[in-house]
């Protein structure tokens, strides 16, 4: 259903990504102070992931594992959507811990395991796929520049901050 809805509108997943990339540094430096709604927003953007990745669906597995090294085009609608769909869960990790690199890591083990539970569980009707670690690998590298680009003006006031503190502080 997804795959023939972005067959029919390849346009959905670069659009997506392009909101995301304006929006998401806005969102990120909005939500920094808000580190709870951060983590709600975390465990939200995860609900995509899980439905699209470990929900069963009903289909014959010709492979369990494939392994090729593709990059994502708009033109391959499917792995665009790869990409797509690892940038809002790293991003808001990553804002919510103030750890940009600790959220890309944590992005790309999570799709390895993806790949891999597929892999072990071919009930599922889902086969592993080297691309599909890739293109969420390269959604996390996004996601997690993205936060990085969110977390400045938050550091940049807690630097500020700190020096008035400081300055305020007398020595006897």
């Amino acid at each position: 259903m997804i795959a023939t809805l972005l067959v029919l509108h390849p346009w959905l997943s670069p659009l997506a990504l392009g909101l995301l990339v304006v929006l998401g540094p806005l969102v990120g430096a909005w939500l920094v102070r808000r580190p709870r709604v951060a983590w709600v927003l975390f465990a939200l953007s995860l609900v995509p992931v899980l439905l699209l990745t470990l929900v069963p669906v009903d289909r014959e597995l010709f492979a369990v594992c494939t392994v090729e090294w593709a990059l994502p085009t708009p033109g391959r609608v499917e792995l665009a959507a790869n990409v797509v769909l690892f940038v809002p869960p790293v991003l808001l990790a990553a804002v919510a811990l103030r750890r940009p690199l600790a959220a890309l890591l944590g992005g790309v083990v999570a799709s390895a395991f993806v790949e891999a539970f597929q892999a072990l569980v071919p009930a599922l009707g889902r086969s592993c796929d080297t691309n599909d670690w890739l293109s969420n690998s390269i959604g996390a590298l996004i996601g997690a520049g993205l936060a990085l680009v969110a977390l400045r003006p938050a550091a940049r006031r807690d630097g500020a901050a700190d020096r008035d503190a400081a300055s305020r502080v007398r020595v006897p």
